[in-house]
C-alpha cells in the first residue's frame, strides 16, 4: 500500500489547504475547516515556517480548531524540530486548537520511512487542550513518557515504529485516551518492538478510557494477535484493528482460542494471509453476535521462490 492521498476530513472537519502566496482567494471560516499548512519537499519556494507565518497573518488563528502539518523542505533529510518550534512559539495564538497532525505527506512527496521526525511530546506538553494528535514517519521519532489529561485520539503512522516509542506510549498517563492507532511496521524500517513492549498498553492500566485499539502493519502480527487474545484491555474495547500486517492462520487461531470477542462492534483484519477455513471460523463465531468483520485480503500478496520459501509483506513499509 502506498499513501497516495491527503485526508479529506480531519477531526470531523473538511480539510482545506492554505493557499500559495500568489493565489488571491477567499479563505473559509477559521473554525469551519481543518487547515493544512505545508510546502514542498523538493525545490521549495518557501520554508514551512514562512508558510506558517503567512497563515498566522492571514487567518484568525484564535478560532482554528484543527491543523495539519504537511510537507516541510527536505523532510527526507531534515527533521521536524523547526516545525515544532514554530508551532510552540505560536501556541498563544492557537487557543482553540484541539487537533494536530504532524507529517501529512503522500508517498510521491516523501516515502513514509523517509520522513524524519524527532521528539514530538513537546507538542502535547505545549498544547494541553489537544484532543487529537497524529504523527507520520518513524525515522528519528521519539515519544518519551508524557502525561496529558485531555488527549482522546493518538495515531502514529510508520513503516517501522521504534520499540522505545511503543514503550513511551505504554508508560504515558493518558486517562482520556479513547482511540490508539500504532503502525508497528518492520525491522527493515526501524520497527523493532516485540509483544512484551506492548504489555503496558494491553494491560490497560494507564488507559482507562480506551475503546478503540489498532496495532497494525506489523511483521509480527501473529505474535501481536496472540498477545491481544489474552489482554485485559480487550474486554472494554469496542473496536479492535489488527489490519495491514502479516496475519496468518496462527494469529487467527490465537484470537479464536483467546477471550471472547463477541462484545466487539468491529474486528478489522484486512490485508491478511488467513486461509478460508479460518476465515469461516471467524465468521461463524463473530457474525452471529453482531460483530462487523473486515476480512478483505486487500493487497496482501505472497511471493514463492523456487525452493518453496514464501515471502509475505506488510501493507505499508517504505
Amino acid at each position: 500500500m502506498t499513501l497516495g492521498d491527503h485526508p479529506h476530513v480531519f477531526h470531523g472537519l473538511p480539510v482545506y489547504t492554505f493557499p500559495e502566496p500568489d493565489r488571491n482567494t477567499d479563505l473559509p471560516e477559521p473554525d469551519g475547516v481543518a487547515w493544512r499548512v505545508g510546502t514542498t519537499v523538493y525545490d521549495a519556494g518557501e520554508e514551512w515556517e514562512e508558510v506558517f507565518a503567512r497563515f498566522l497573518d492571514k487567518v484568525d488563528t484564535t478560532r482554528v480548531r484543527a491543523l495539519i502539518v504537511g510537507a516541510w523542505h527536505e523532510a527526507y533529510d531534515t527533521d521536524s524540530s523547526a516545525v515544532i518550534e514554530a508551532l510552540l512559539a505560536a501556541r498563544d495564538r492557537l487557543p482553540a486548537l484541539r487537533a494536530l497532525f504532524l507529517g501529512d505527506m503522500e508517498s510521491e512527496e516523501c516515502e513514509i520511512s523517509w520522513i524524519n521526525q524527532t521528539d514530538v511530546t513537546p507538542l502535547l506538553t505545549g498544547f494541553p487542550a489537544l484532543e487529537e494528535f497524529g504523527v507520520r514517519g518513524g525515522s528519528g521519532l521519539e515519544f518519551p513518557a508524557v502525561s496529558h489529561a485531555r488527549l482522546r485520539v493518538l495515531t502514529m503512522e510508520s513503516g517501522g515504529l521504534p520499540a522505545e516509542v511503543v514503550r513511551g506510549v505504554g508508560a504515558s498517563d493518558l486517562p482520556a485516551l479513547e482511540h490508539l492507532d500504532l503502525w508497528l511496521g518492520t525491522p527493515d524500517y526501524g520497527g523493532d518492538s516485540e509483544p512484551a513492549d506492548l504489555e503496558p498498553i494491553l494491560s490497560g492500566a494507564r488507559l482507562p478510557s480506551l475503546r478503540h485499539l489498532a496495532l497494525r502493519d506489523s511483521e509480527i502480527q501473529d505474535a501481536v494477535a496472540a498477545a491481544v487474545a489474552s489482554a485485559p484491555v480487550v474486554a472494554r474495547l469496542e473496536t479492535l484493528d489488527l489490519s495491514l500486517g502479516i496475519l496468518t492462520d496462527d494469529g487467527a487461531a490465537a484470537l479464536l482460542a483467546g477471550q471472547p470477542l463477541t462484545h466487539l462492534k468491529k474486528l478489522d483484519l484486512h490485508h491478511h494471509y488467513i486461509t478460508e477455513p479460518l476465515l469461516d471460523r471467524l465468521r461463524q463465531t463473530l457474525e452471529p453476535a453482531g460483530v462487523e468483520l473486515d476480512l478483505d485480503r486487500d493487497d496482501a500478496d505472497e511471493d514463492v521462490e523456487s525452493d518453496g520459501t514464501v515471502w509475505r509483506y506488510v501493507s505499508v513499509g517504505e
